[in-house]
């Protein structure tokens, strides 16, 4: 009976340790990696008594199937952390001090629960109700994924990208990064956006004229927060791209649809009256037409004729899959009308979310002023070590085998 008794419990505390640390061989993220942050959640959250020893690595390997020495290294690891403490001959016990830690939620006696908030009359707009972009989230199992702007991992130059992330990391300015920059961008960056982005798409401009965004979305968002209003007439591509026409739409009722033709955007009367207008001649979205030489000259006089501002989405800016890339609209400018979207992470890895915006001194003094007020600048680390991936030539050379593949 007694036997019964002992295997009976050896049997229960195995299912509690499986329900309480559930591991996924399959995943992308390690073993040991799942166990310690699992332990560290069983720990803080007060799964774990202080007063019960956690299973040897030994016990602990078999009941979920790993490894001893996984076991063994994520004792160390949380011990040497501070959530576990090791008691000779005992084994480790969950340290009271992360337990006590925890934040004690006391609700006062009489505090009655109220009616929530009417958030339907609160809210000034609701974007989620515009006609947005969709892309499944497991769009890669489908036999045919037609899905644009997803990263193809078997492209990706991961052994490239991790050495420039590791030398950011390394030497001398070690953590240069890691400061505040205010409203300041990565000098690194801004440089080599000028002497070996913008010099591509015929485009030259100093470094007071560039600002470093997260994404061209940003890029876009931080224009119509800045120029637009309710009183603003924006001429917009028909088709064109959806997002720009709903960051567009929080700010002004007045959008006007521009039509197209196999040379993309017509420069006709329906320009007249806009004070923006928002086209992509590079690599029209979603026509992929590209705007010959001849109608973006024609563009640019009625733009000065009729004294309306250029946004020019260059949102493939890396990519050419026929040579050399088309001038910009912007290399034409002579006046200043252009204000200049360009992308950085759209072929290479859409996640890092890095883009940019080129357009007169004073327009991107407030422009950064602006940013300052949503997010002071983007993350210095990406900045940094995508400036370290473009001054090793290491963009030059994925964008060759990008064109190539």
């Amino acid at each position: 009976m007694a036997e019964k008794t002992v295997s009976g419990g050896r049997r229960r505390t195995q299912v509690l340790w499986r329900q309480l640390l559930s591991l996924q061989p399959a995943s992308a993220v390690t073993l040991q990696a799942q166990l310690r942050a699992q332990l560290i959640t069983a720990i803080s959250g007060g799964s774990l008594p202080p007063s019960r020893p956690l299973p040897s690595s030994r016990a602990l390997a078999l009941q979920l199937g790993i490894a001893r020495n996984t076991a063994m290294i994520v004792y160390q690891q949380l011990a040497d952390d501070g959530y576990l403490i090791a008691r000779r001959r005992q084994g480790y016990y969950p340290n009271p001090a992360v337990i006590a830690a925890r934040p004690q939620v006391v609700v006062p006696d009489g505090l009655a629960a109220a009616a929530s908030p009417n958030w339907a009359i609160r809210m000034k707009r609701q974007p989620s109700l515009q006609r947005n972009i969709s892309k499944v989230a497991d769009w890669e199992r489908y036999a045919f994924p037609f899905i644009y702007g997803q990263l193809d991992k078997t492209l990706f130059p991961a052994a490239q990208w991790r050495a420039s992330c590791q030398q950011v990391l390394s030497g001398a300015e070690a953590l240069d990064w890691a400061k505040d920059r205010y409203t300041r961008d990565d000098p690194g960056l801004i440089e080599q956006i000028r002497d070996k982005v913008l010099p591509l798409r015929g485009i030259w401009a100093t470094g007071e004229e560039i600002l470093v965004t997260i994404g061209a979305q940003q890029a876009l968002y931080l224009l119509a927060d800045l120029l637009f209003d309710g009183r603003t007439t924006v001429g917009i591509e028909n088709p064109g791209y959806p997002d720009a026409r709903n960051i567009f739409a929080q700010r002004t009722a007045l959008l006007r649809a521009l039509p197209l033709d196999e040379h993309g955007l017509c420069v006709a009367d329906r320009l007249s009256g806009c004070q923006f207008v928002y086209a992509t001649p590079s690599h029209q979205s979603p026509t992929t037409v590209t705007m010959p030489v001849g109608r973006r000259v024609e563009l640019l006089r009625q733009a000065a004729s009729e004294d309306f501002v250029i946004i020019e989405d260059d949102y493939e800016t890396e990519v050419s899959f026929s040579g050399l890339p088309n001038p910009a609209l912007k290399s034409l400018d002579r006046s200043g009308r252009v204000i200049y979207v360009g992308s950085l992470s759209k072929s290479l890895a859409p996640g890092l979310r890095l883009g940019y915006i080129v357009a007169p001194a004073p327009l991107i003094a407030e422009l950064r002023a602006l940013r300052r007020l949503m997010i002071r600048h983007p993350t210095a680390f990406i900045d940094r070590s995508f400036a370290q991936f473009l001054a090793l030539g290491y963009f030059d050379n994925f964008n060759r085998r990008l064109a190539a593949a």
